[in-house]
């Protein structure tokens, strides 16, 4: 694709970033056959490459309205389309540029900002949301459906095991997943300690950057970013607190996951946390990454455990954000799990972060196409393998929905 981008922009690191991956788009429009929103909609303009001409024209100079906003803002950026794309387009970072101009050019309505502004505020401090999720459970039956499908039911995490093991690995524990589903945090500790690995959460951790990040407050994403990397660097040099040296810092929702794997990316030109950033996104595990190494040992732990039929749903930000694929499936059958794929398992749930608030007549139409296919399955059980997935998911049926590491953990305790 030829580019002549405008003087705003030409020079700067995003200019050039963007410049080079709208080069390497061929207009082939692979991309629209696994868009979510193409397929629903039908417009070219809510695919990926009618979005790519958005953001190119913006780009050369010319003004951004108010459809080019509405259009950006209904990508789910499930990156579906980067896993499709032949030429190797990166989309979700052009995306993530593309809405940063337009955001500057166009005005939003008050309800929106007000919105918006919400959620950048409320969601990333465990100090406010917490409250407000525990407040917000105790008044579940009383508040509006659209309310109950955000507040899901309380929730116990059971025990932290206190063993120390020579294997030292670090958990973001996230922002909302402690107050939403804190056993998934617990459930990882417990499932590596009975693999002899001892888990430990920084203080002063929290979100990831992402949630602050992908609604244009850019800045304020890499400040998050940038206070996880000053908690975790104590115990990745090994000056932590009771002589904690990681050699891995876990991820358990997928969606921070793929996030804090761009830590190095996102943070390059900032010359005080360039070269930290690099080492932690090298360091950055998912859960389904660790645990291959110790399949032959869960086979013996569960010889013979009788597992249920479970559909799982891989999330956009672990098969396309991440690229990991087949790991989850492979470690659950290994434990002796029933796992069933469904039809269209590519396509996104419609969580995708905020997405489920700013965007709920969409969000809602894809959840409802992907628990008609898992259901599909005949299933006991749905696991996935991140906390927004999670509760999207259980807000339309009620076949459980767990994290899969919870299913994992069950199985152990079971024959502990």
């Amino acid at each position: 694709m030829q580019t002549n981008l405008a003087d705003f922009i030409r020079d700067t690191h995003e200019g050039q970033e963007a410049d080079a991956i709208l080069r390497n788009c061929v207009h082939c429009g692979f991309c629209t056959a696994t868009c979510p929103t193409y397929q629903l909609l039908g417009d070219e303009l809510d695919g990926p490459r009618g979005r790519i001409y958005l953001i190119k024209q913006v780009l050369e100079g010319k003004q951004a309205t108010a459809a080019t906003q509405s259009h950006l803002d209904r990508c789910l950026t499930c990156r579906n389309c980067e896993s499709t794309c032949p030429s190797g387009v990166q989309y979700g970072r052009l995306v993530d540029i593309g809405r940063k101009v337009v955001e500057q050019q166009v005005p939003r309505p008050l309800s929106q900002r007000l919105a918006r502004t919400a959620l950048k505020e409320l969601l990333p401090r465990k100090w406010l949301f917490r409250p407000a999720m525990k407040a917000g459970q105790m008044v579940r039956p009383l508040l509006p459906k659209v309310l109950q499908n955000k507040v899901p039911l309380p929730q116990q995490a059971g025990a932290w095991p206190t063993r120390a093991h020579a294997r030292q690995m670090l958990l973001l524990d996230g922002c909302v997943q402690p107050s939403m589903s804190p056993n998934i945090n617990s459930a990882t500790a417990r499932v590596l300690d009975a693999l002899g690995v001892q888990l430990f959460v920084p203080p002063k951790t929290g979100c990831c950057g992402a949630i602050r990040y992908h609604m244009n407050d850019q800045d304020g994403g890499l400040d998050d970013m940038r206070r996880n990397i000053d908690a975790w660097w104590p115990y990745i040099e090994g000056e932590g607190r009771d002589g904690i040296k990681a050699e891995a810092i876990v991820m358990n929702a997928s969606g921070c996951g793929a996030t804090v794997k761009e830590y190095g990316h996102l943070l390059q030109h900032d010359h005080a946390y360039a070269e930290k950033a690099r080492r932690i996104s090298r360091m950055t595990l998912d859960i389904s990454e660790i645990l291959p190494e110790f399949e032959a040992e869960l086979q013996q732990k569960l010889a013979g455990y009788d597992g249920k039929r479970v559909a799982y749903h891989p999330p956009c930000t672990l098969q396309h954000g991440q690229k990991i694929r087949g790991k989850v499936e492979s470690i659950l059958r290994a434990a002796g799990v029933d796992v069933q794929l469904s039809a269209d398992s590519h396509l996104c749930c419609g969580s995708a972060g905020t997405y489920s608030v700013l965007q709920p007549e969409l969000s809602y139409q894809l959840r409802d196409n992907k628990l008609k296919n898992l259901a599909a399955t005949d299933p006991d059980m749905i696991v996935t393998g991140n906390i927004g997935c999670v509760t999207h998911l259980q807000s339309g049926t009620d076949t459980p929905v767990r994290h899969w590491i919870e299913l994992l953990d069950a199985a152990l305790q079971g024959r502990a």
